[in-house]
């Protein structure tokens, strides 16, 4: 097969795609993701049923079993993706809104007004339910999308595919709208990233090292995070009651995701007051801690931390303990060891919260509350497509809006340049 002629054939029908369905109007929009949700639930047998072949292959291959978690269909996540289409179908579509508008001295008005981006490509690893999430928010803020799901996930990824893009058949759209790169071989990637003026955006969902080889690779613009490393820092002034909750819940919750504590830092004034009670919490939840010489000293049996240790994305129920002298050394920290997505401080002091939310330089920063709400829907943003550590057009959850971009327009009556 010509991978290239392929890839290129894909992306040029995605293309014409993002011609028909930018011109959509909301009401279309909407119908065509409720009628998607509809379709998910009626196939949920077929896409059972295709999902076990990658299962199948899966285990044959040794994948570990959070991988196989990450990888199965099930009634359960199913009616997830329904519903997660109908919800953007409910959210308010950006396109056309007008953000901005001035009045220049020659009478003539100047705005700005949001449109689609035109073709996004997502490239992701393992998990299915990534084709219907990216696919129904892609569509409502007017964007064709070529999704490349990882090979472990194929018959999963092209089950899904085809039951949303019979509803675009259905509805008269062009089928382009989806589009699906439905081969394994990794050159396919490759080539998608050097699709630039046919392919707007990249935006890649998962590991590290697929995230580094999509932006050292790509000629498109990327969005990104490589990983998150977040740090929750007790203040020698916070609330120890508070603290211990916001820290637990932000290993504990749900440890396999990109906003989950990795590193605690603890103010070497409340260290011996706030650690063993802490300490013996996270053990109860059986989370494998990892402490400084000042930690250690406070419990002899928890492993010695290791420098490279702080650089680490756990995923995990693992986690950095380091006492700090004060602020300073843990922001400190934040900015040697941190990946800029998400950081908190827990303090009463309103003073220290402040200088916290100037200077510490993450997508998202938190002042008494945990990491783990960095998330679009926790911030009223609705469904996400990612989070963004970039700083360049999205920082932060990414939703409707970041898949839009702006266009300035002009009203005027006759105005010429002098």
């Amino acid at each position: 097969m010509d991978i290239r002629a392929y890839v290129l054939k894909k992306a040029g029908e995605a293309k014409e795609g993002a011609g028909v369905i930018t011109k959509a109007g909301s009401d279309k929009k909407n119908n065509i993701l409720t009628k998607m949700a509809s379709a998910l639930k009626r196939n949920s047998v077929e896409l059972i049923e295709a999902n076990k072949k990658d299962i199948t292959l899966a285990k044959e291959n040794a994948l570990s079993n959070a991988l196989i978690d990450r990888l199965t269909i099930n009634e359960k996540r199913i009616r997830e993706m329904a519903e997660g289409l109908r919800e953007v179908a409910q959210l308010p579509d950006p396109v056309g809104e007008i953000t901005k508008m001035w009045r220049r001295p020659n009478a003539m008005m100047v705005g700005r007004m949001r449109v689609p981006i035109g073709v996004i490509g997502i490239i992701y690893e393992a998990r299915p339910n990534v084709t219907a999430d990216a696919t129904g928010l892609c569509l409502k803020a007017g964007n064709a999308v070529v999704l490349r799901g990882g090979s472990e996930a194929i018959n999963s990824n092209r089950a899904i595919v085809d039951t949303l893009r019979a509803v675009l058949k259905e509805e008269g759209i062009h089928e382009g709208v989806i589009t699906f790169i439905d081969i394994p071989e990794r050159e396919a990637v490759m080539e998608m990233l050097r699709l630039e003026g046919i392919i707007d955006l990249i935006i890649p969902r998962g590991g590290e090292g697929l995230i580094r080889t999509v932006t050292e690779n790509s000629r498109i613009p990327v969005l990104k995070h490589y990983k998150g490393v977040c740090h929750v820092f007790v203040d020698r002034d916070a609330d120890l009651r508070m603290a211990e909750e916001i820290c637990f819940n932000a290993k504990v919750q749900r440890p396999a995701t990109c906003n989950a504590m990795e590193t605690m830092l603890v103010d070497e004034k409340i260290a011996r007051d706030f650690l063993p009670g802490m300490i013996k919490r996270f053990k109860s939840a059986g989370v494998i801690l990892k402490g400084c010489p000042e930690t250690k000293k406070i419990d002899a049996t928890i492993e010695e931390v290791k420098e490279e240790d702080f650089f680490n994305e756990y995923l995990d129920l693992i986690l950095n303990i380091k006492v700090v002298k004060d602020m300073d050394d843990a922001m400190e920290h934040i900015a040697r060891y941190g990946s800029a997505h998400s950081d908190a401080v827990v303090t009463m002091n309103h003073e220290k919260a402040m200088r916290f939310l100037r200077e510490v330089d993450s997508s998202a920063v938190f002042v008494n509350a945990s990491t783990r709400l960095n998330d679009g829907y926790q911030f009223g943003l609705g469904a996400e497509i990612g989070i963004s550590t970039d700083k360049i057009h999205a920082r932060g959850p990414m939703g409707l809006e970041e898949l839009t971009c702006t266009k300035f327009i002009v009203l005027g009556n006759g105005q010429l340049r002098e």
